[in-house]
């Protein structure tokens, strides 16, 4: 634990500029996320959705159709709700001041990779360990 700590405070301090610009990125990220979720789901709670089950009809090709889809949707919904939890958690970071901490080590994320994927929460060494 103490380690972590240490590696926190050799962190550099991402420019307010380039915090600014991801913030919007994360935003604008949000938004199609939340438009794509309402399209083929239902919203629950404020985090949480259910895909829709489409109705084609009573036919057994109708319902295998409609299995079909309600797949697609779950795989979809599922997806989508990690995207956001990500999107999210890192924008609550930014309020915080951790955007740009590696969640795992606690190493700065090279700025290259916010620009690339704003959402990323660990430095390209920790993903590289967990794949």
């Amino acid at each position: 634990m103490l380690f972590l700590s240490l590696r926190k405070v050799k962190h550099m301090k991402l420019d307010a500029a380039f915090i600014a610009a991801r913030k919007e990125d994360l935003e604008k990220r949000k938004l199609e996320l939340l438009k794509d979720l309402n399209i083929d789901a239902v919203q629950v709670t404020d985090d949480d959705y259910d895909a829709k089950f489409p109705d084609f009809g009573d036919k057994d090709d109708e319902n295998a159709a409609e299995v079909a889809v309600f797949e697609k949707n779950l795989s979809m919904e599922k997806a989508l709700e990690v995207s956001l939890f990500n999107v999210n958690r890192s924008l609550k970071k930014i309020e915080e001041g951790d955007y740009g901490v590696c969640d795992k080590c606690g190493a700065p994320i090279n700025p290259k990779r916010l620009e690339a994927f704003p959402s990323a929460s660990t430095c390209m060494e920790c993903k590289k360990k967990s794949l």
